[in-house]
């Protein structure tokens, strides 16, 4: 997955409105391990990744991988295990993060940012709600293309034909609900709230039925007990496949369907096919069911 090496001046203004820049186009390019996910599938191999203060020190959490081939590609570590010579000593010349709005880059400790950005451009791209699925994506195949990527009509075609597909099985699929959930323990479960994620967001825009929990004061999340989630009786939930997150409550197993969700799914086209494909299935199996 290499590249013609560009010798001429590399620059990309990130979504903090600073500009990153090198002396030529970069090669090693070390990142989020979201961020290197959605590179990857561009055909950009990272020089290493890096997880967020919820990850393993020593591990990448195998739900925010996706396709990297982790057997190749070196984790840098995470939270407190993570620093500026460990960073430093993969030898990047660019550092990919992502960012939630405003300057703060996720997952690497400001003072850390700091000093990296004494020896390495650091760039960090949105992954925050508003920007929309698609903006999200398309900023991150841009990059991609800065980085040397070629252009991949095929993926494009695929997550096309992938919305359609989902788009007809919530067409059909009637008032089948949605529900998204990340547990923090047999007694607690956090409930996303569809508005202020990304790729809930464009399930709904596709047609798909995601009911907003109760008001309260979480902004993405509403906090309550397993009982509460099973009384609203909904036809799919979606558990947070992090290892960070919690078991899910075994009697909700058997009242609804299961799937894994990555709220740090990555952004790339082959990775937003097959969260749409996945679900689709799970739609058209739901209808049937009710039949």
């Amino acid at each position: 997955m290499s590249h013609p090496h560009d010798r001429t001046p590399w620059e990309f203004l990130d979504d903090r409105a600073q500009l990153a820049s090198a002396p030529e186009r970069p090669r090693r390019v070390v990142t989020y391990v979201q961020a290197g996910a959605a590179l990857w599938d561009h055909g950009i191999r990272p020089a290493g990744v890096f997880g967020s203060p919820h990850d393993d020190e020593t591990t990448a959490d195998p739900a925010k991988t996706g396709r990297l081939p982790m057997g190749d590609v070196p984790y840098l570590g995470a939270g407190a295990g993570l620093d500026v010579g460990t960073l430093l000593a993969a030898e990047p010349d660019l550092l990919v993060a992502v960012t939630y709005g405003g300057s703060a880059v996720y997952a690497i400790a400001p003072e850390t940012a700091k000093h990296l950005e004494e020896h390495v451009p650091v760039l960090a791209l949105s992954v925050a709600a508003d920007r929309g699925l698609t903006g999200i994506r398309e900023r991150f195949a841009e990059l991609a293309h800065a980085l040397g990527a070629p252009e991949r009509p095929e993926a494009a075609h695929e997550l096309d034909a992938a919305e359609g597909l989902f788009r007809a099985a919530a067409a059909s699929a009637g008032d089948i609900r949605i529900t998204a959930v990340s547990s923090a323990g047999p007694d607690q479960v956090y409930v996303a709230r569809p508005h202020t994620w990304s790729d809930l967001t464009a399930l709904h825009a596709l047609g798909a039925t995601l009911p907003e929990p109760p008001d309260g004061p979480g902004i993405n999340w509403h906090t309550t007990t397993w009982d509460e989630v099973i009384s609203w009786q909904p036809d799919i939930v979606l558990t947070d496949a992090r290892a960070h997150a919690g078991p899910t409550d075994p009697a909700l197993a058997g009242r609804t369907r299961l799937l894994p969700w990555n709220p740090e799914l990555p952004p790339s086209p082959d990775a937003h096919a097959r969260f749409l494909t996945g679900l689709a299935e799970a739609l058209r199996d739901a209808a049937r069911s009710r039949k």
